[in-house]
């Protein structure tokens, strides 16, 4: 198990995507803030800001450890209680400007655990999603054919599996409607053997620029109008509620003490909420709630 090579790759996935995103929008101002967590480990967070394309976009690596597992990494797994542990991985997130390009979040990470009378657990975990504003069939038919197409190679059954778990975990129960259109998420993945689970999560992040920037580069130049862009900032407050309520990753990320700049990097910069909101009949806007049902794409 070559844990170095892991974190290797996640150093690059996060230079790859910054990459790629600041060539899209050279306007964006950037900040790179490198930090270390005091109970151990540390990480790299790099942020765009104020860019023509990109309002805020955050991709953030980290590499933590420590001697306890909070309760959002127990809950579902009592058995690794007092277990030491250390976790590491790349999180993008991106609030564009424009109301008509989609947000788009990634994520992939690795995670053991180790007890001294146990062999160590460990796992693989990650995805990316879409949630668009005003939603176009063919980036989302895009978005989900290029994430079908990086786990193809794996087996037929992952993007099936993957989507699925997308769709259920990426919901809003108080709202009853998705977080988007849905993408990729698996996590405690490691049936496949440590290296091939690598390469499958490689393929994972790997495909996410992919999937994402071909849309960013149809819809960016759209024209929009203020009523448009209120709703947005109204739309972005799901976005919100589900980092903040039912994200595990932002959970056990406060509750292990991590560094609360970079858990919440993901927020966006602005954002608003409407009292007892209802779009009126026939827009744009009331169309977007047939989109937050799970549905085939490919």
């Amino acid at each position: 198990m070559n844990i170095d090579a892991v974190k290797t790759y996640l150093i690059r996935l996060q230079d790859s995507v910054f990459d790629a995103l600041k060539t899209e929008d050279p306007d964006a101002q950037f900040v790179e803030d490198r930090w270390t967590r005091k109970e151990g480990g540390g990480g790299r967070s790099r942020v765009l800001t104020n860019g023509s394309v990109f309002e805020k976009a955050g991709i953030g690596f980290s590499h933590v450890r420590g001697e306890k597992l909070p309760p959002a990494a127990t809950s579902a797994r009592p058995e690794l209680s007092g277990c030491s542990w250390q976790a590491m991985g790349v999180s993008v997130v991106i609030h564009p400007k424009n109301p008509h390009v989609p947000i788009a979040h990634a994520n992939v990470r690795f995670f053991r655990a180790e007890n001294e009378n146990k062999s160590p657990t460990w796992w693989f975990g990650g995805g990316f999603d879409l949630t668009p504003v005003y939603p176009v069939d063919k980036d989302c038919c895009h978005f989900h054919q290029v994430a079908k197409g990086a786990l193809d190679p794996f087996g037929s059954k992952y993007y099936s599996i993957f989507k699925a778990n997308c769709d259920d975990y990426f919901y809003l129960p108080h709202r009853q409607e998705t977080r988007g259109v849905g993408g990729l998420f698996f996590d405690d993945f490691n049936e496949l053997g440590f290296e091939k689970s690598f390469e499958l999560t490689q393929a994972v992040g790997n495909s996410f620029v992919s999937a994402y920037l071909p849309i960013v580069a149809r819809r960016k130049a759209d024209k929009y109008t203020a009523k448009q862009r209120e709703f947005q900032l109204y739309r972005r407050g799901r976005y919100v509620e589900f980092n903040l309520v039912h994200d595990r990753g932002t959970l056990f990320g406060l509750q292990s003490g991590g560094r609360t700049e970079s858990i919440l990097m993901s927020m966006p910069p602005l954002v608003r909420w409407e009292y007892g909101y209802e779009a009126p009949v026939d827009s744009l806007e009331a169309n977007l709630q047939r989109y937050l049902v799970p549905r085939e794409w490919v």
